[in-house]
Order: structure tokens, then C-alpha cells, then sequence
């Protein structure tokens, strides 16, 4: 799974948000807040990263039990879809 190009994290303060850029900027309106969690599980997927990397990599980032990293990449990939951000 890849997040499309035209979609940029920032950190604003204590907030992460994503924000659409180029073309992406007529057709989706608004902007994602994520939370720290969030805003990795981003990072790793702006290079094109599967599911499975997505939860080792929570494992090793956070204090987590393999069950709820993958509930947490599984619920971060379905409101990716949803947001239509992913290629």
C-alpha cells in the first residue's frame, strides 16, 4: 500500500495533518489530523509498505501487543481507504 503522491504530512504544533497538493487540491477538500501513531503508520506508507510491515514497525516503535498493532493498521488502513489517499 502507497499513499499517493500529492497528499504531504505536516507537524503543526502537537497536531500531524495531511494535506492534498497539486491537483489533488480541486478535488479534496479539507485536511487529516493524525494523531503520533497515525502520522507514522503515514510515513511508512508514503514509501509503499504492507500490512505486515506496517505492525512490525509499531512493534518495534511502540510498547504494543502484536493483537492491537494489528487492529491499529488494520482501523488506519480502512480510514485510509475511505479518505481515498492510498494509490
Amino acid at each position: 500500500m502507497k499513499i499517493k503522491e500529492d497528499f504531504i504530512l505536516r507537524k503543526v504544533a502537537d497536531s500531524y495533518v495531511v494535506v492534498p497538493v497539486n491537483s489533488l487540491t480541486l478535488n479534496f477538500n479539507g485536511i487529516i489530523t493524525l494523531n503520533e501513531t497515525g502520522a507514522f503508520l503515514f510515513e511508512l506508507m508514503q514509501k509503499g509498505t504492507e500490512r505486515e510491515e506496517l505492525i512490525a514497525g509499531l512493534l518495534r516503535e511502540y510498547e504494543v501487543t502484536p493483537e492491537k498493532a494489528a487492529v491499529d493498521v488494520d482501523k488506519f488502513i480502512e480510514k485510509a481507504k475511505e479518505a481515498n489517499v492510498l494509490e
